[in-house]
């Protein structure tokens, strides 16, 4: 089985998780970055007041996203992307919750995603006194990359997972997360029933 997934990485304009306004993603082919793409999204009514921290990490204002789609019209967009891929995400327990939150607030039902987490792979493969993305992305020999940029992150969550496989010599997601005895996780209608 080769080393294929998608690396995904959200913005979000406040504390809330359907707050969705930004998301990147990687496509990772036999573990070579073949595709990347991101954009913006309008987060939905009730979610879509920008904070000032959010703004400070990211750039992002909401004049910036007052003509992007929305979560349900982009959903099926981010989906087809993917290919089904397991998703990669750094902390993605919060890109999952994204995903989650934004589906639940427009309505949606949550997509079936299996997902690996670049942070707890990070952990278990580097010797570093930080496991944020920028200093992990180092120690797997990328940092050509914005940080708090969606598609620049993922890129280096992507890089994270490469570095880690060759290093393990896992050729598939599910046996790098047996060799770093890091769980692979679920979200979906299926996992809710």
């Amino acid at each position: 089985m080769p080393l294929d997934f998608t690396a995904i990485d959200f913005e979000t304009a406040n504390s809330s998780s359907a707050s969705a306004c930004s998301v990147g993603l990687v496509r990772v082919r036999d573990g070579v970055v073949v595709e990347r793409a991101g954009w913006l999204i309008r987060p939905p009514a009730g979610h879509d007041a920008f904070l000032e921290w959010n703004t400070r990490i990211h750039g992002i204002v909401a004049s910036d996203v007052i003509g992007a789609a929305g979560w349900d019209d982009q959903l099926g967009d981010l989906l087809d992307f993917t290919q089904g891929d397991a998703l990669v995400a750094h902390n993605a327990g919060f890109d999952m919750g994204v995903i989650r939150g934004a589906c639940a607030a427009t309505g949606l039902d949550c997509p079936d995603i299996t997902y690996l987490c670049s942070l707890n792979i990070a952990r278990k493969t580097y010797q570093l006194e930080s496991y944020r993305l920028p200093v992990a992305a180092l120690a797997a020999g990328f940092d050509d990359f914005q940080h708090h940029e969606a598609t620049g992150d993922a890129e280096a969550s992507a890089h994270i997972i490469i570095d880690s496989a060759r290093r393990r010599g896992a050729s598939s997601i599910t046996e790098l997360a047996e060799l770093t005895s890091v769980k692979i996780g679920r979200i979906g209608v299926s996992v809710a029933a």
